[in-house]
């Protein structure tokens, strides 16, 4: 299902970033529809939280990922979900088409190509700090364990990385394109630059 990675608000995050995905999603293809199929056991297991059907009579699957941290400029893939009950992570089953992962508190919207990424990722996987994190239902506390992958890593490596600004209160639909513009401008720009400090998860 879709996550925020944060130690507080995670149904929040996940449902903001659900709306956006399907926002943009929308938008994109005038006419599509999309199918909330996070609650479907069979496409849970898939890994799959939206079904995008496209005028043409395609579906894609599509993940959704929300992250809240504000100052993080990486994506966290998730390789295990219940380290407890050591399953897998969405990040290396999922059958998604596409992975969207929102990053809130910038206000960015990240399509990647999730079997694209995947295939480039996991040759490089050591290469990658592992971080945990600790989701709580009801009673049961499990770790979800990631790698932590700069997004200049994967823009420089998949081409194909779409960036998208979120829209703001008051904003048109020109300002979204223009800002969209300025932020792929801005991502090839920060590729070219030494590496950030970490910042704690």
């Amino acid at each position: 299902m879709a996550r925020g990675f944060s130690m507080r608000g995670v149904m929040g995050a996940a449902d903001r970033a659900v709306q956006y995905a399907r926002n943009w999603l929308l938008a994109t293809e005038p006419g599509s529809r999309v199918h909330d199929v996070q609650d479907d056991p069979r496409f849970q297991h898939r890994g799959v939280d939206l079904l995008w059907e496209l005028p043409s009579g395609e579906v894609r699957g599509i993940e959704v990922k929300g992250d809240r941290q504000p100052r993080r400029r990486r994506y966290f893939f998730e390789l295990v979900s219940n380290l407890e009950r050591d399953t897998p992570g969405c990040f290396l089953y999922s059958g998604a088409d596409l992975l969207v992962y929102v990053f809130l508190a910038q206000g960015e919207l990240h399509v990647l190509p999730l079997k694209t990424v995947r295939e480039w990722f996991l040759p490089r996987a050591k290469s990658y700090e592992l971080r945990h994190t600790f989701t709580q239902t009801g009673a049961i506390r499990y770790t979800t364990v990631g790698a932590v992958v700069p997004v200049k890593d994967v823009q420089e490596a998949v081409p194909e990385v779409k960036y998208i600004p979120l829209p703001r209160r008051g904003q048109t639909a020109e300002d979204v394109q223009a800002e969209q513009a300025a932020a792929e401008t801005q991502a090839v720009a920060q590729a070219q630059q030494p590496p950030e400090e970490d910042v704690p998860y």
